[in-house]
């Protein structure tokens, strides 16, 4: 990150402040969602763009995720460049046609001659509390899907500069952000920037271990290379950043170097996103691995309302760390 940066913004001002800045750059860009204009959404990450941008560009739709998606899918195609949110991810599985049968296939169904510049955003995440329905992270089916693009952002700094990214991209985007984290805070420079696509970051540098991190799991990842740490084990940190497209070599190179590797993802383990990054790693670094990759993800089961049965269906700092003390055999 530049070093200009100085103040510091949440992970939701950072969100809310990139949408302000394009909206205010390009007048095709709107808001469709339900809750998004007076509320501000549930979670408030969308207050104040109603008040200066007004109700024709930041729309309070019916509740009909098909519906407004739909909408969306067309007002891009005809030259709008709309951002979709949906309250919760659980949610997407409303948006399936409009997403995966008409948003990701037009452009090559149309032999290029139609596009559809839209970000459909949304949530993921466990451990809010609220039950089987709201607490999902499915970002693997659309990374599953040829045409979509699949954000993850993990610090303020990188939702607002991947966000900006994605409005501007001219392909459909699907953006995810964990619920739990509207409140970090962290640097996020005052000046405009973009962060490409497909362009992982090293959140940190080791040599004896790497965990590759998802979203909210990156500062998992973190607080477990602290612990790793005072036990003489220096671990790399990266973070993908985007799920499609996938910065494969940055991740091979890592474990080129440090012969052993974690994959860590909030989304259920089962044919999830933790098997294709670790499938990468395998193919890439085979050579190179003193012990097999390891996937930690969620359990298989539906995510759980009470307290300590949801804390223990995902990784976490102190679980990462035990798997990481063994697979560097140290037990």
């Amino acid at each position: 990150m530049p070093e200009t940066a100085q103040r510091e913004l949440t992970f939701a001002q950072a969100v809310n402040e990139a949408l302000a800045e394009e909206m205010r750059r390009d007048a095709r860009v709107c808001i469709l969602g339900e809750d998004v204009a007076e509320a501000g959404t549930p979670f408030k990450v969308l207050s104040g763009l109603v008040q200066e941008f007004g109700v024709s560009r930041v729309i309070d739709t019916p509740i009909s995720e098909a519906g407004f998606t739909g909408v969306g899918v067309g007002a891009a195609m005809t030259g709008m460049r709309p951002v979709i949110d949906i309250m919760f991810g659980d949610f997407l599985t409303l948006t399936m046609d409009q997403m995966v049968n008409q948003a990701a296939k037009v452009h090559y169904m149309s032999g290029g001659k139609w596009k559809v510049p839209m970000v459909l955003r949304t949530t993921l995440g466990a451990s809010r509390r609220s039950a089987a329905q709201h607490s999902q992270s499915l970002h693997a089916w659309f990374s599953h899907v040829p045409g979509l693009k699949v954000v993850m952002p993990s610090t303020p700094y990188d939702a607002k500069g991947l966000l900006k990214s994605a409005i501007r991209d001219e392909n459909p985007v699907v953006f995810f952000e964990d619920k739990m984290m509207y409140k970090l805070k962290g640097p996020v420079p005052a000046e405009d920037y973009t962060i490409p696509f497909g362009v992982a970051d090293i959140k940190r540098e080791g040599d004896d271990i790497t965990l590759v991190a998802t979203s909210s799991m990156v500062q998992v990842a973190l607080e477990a290379a602290v612990l790793l740490e005072s036990i003489g084990i220096s671990a790399e940190v990266i973070d993908p950043r985007t799920m499609w497209p996938l910065d494969e070599k940055t991740l091979i190179a890592s474990v080129q170097k440090t012969s052993r590797a974690i994959v860590i993802d909030e989304g259920y383990e089962r044919y999830g996103i933790t098997a294709e990054i670790s499938s990468v790693i395998a193919e890439g670094a085979f050579f190179d691995l003193e012990a097999p990759v390891k996937r930690m993800g969620a359990m298989h089961v539906p995510i759980p309302f009470s307290p300590p049965l949801e804390d223990a269906t995902v990784p976490t700092g102190q679980t990462l760390f035990a798997a990481a003390k063994k697979l560097c055999g140290k037990n």
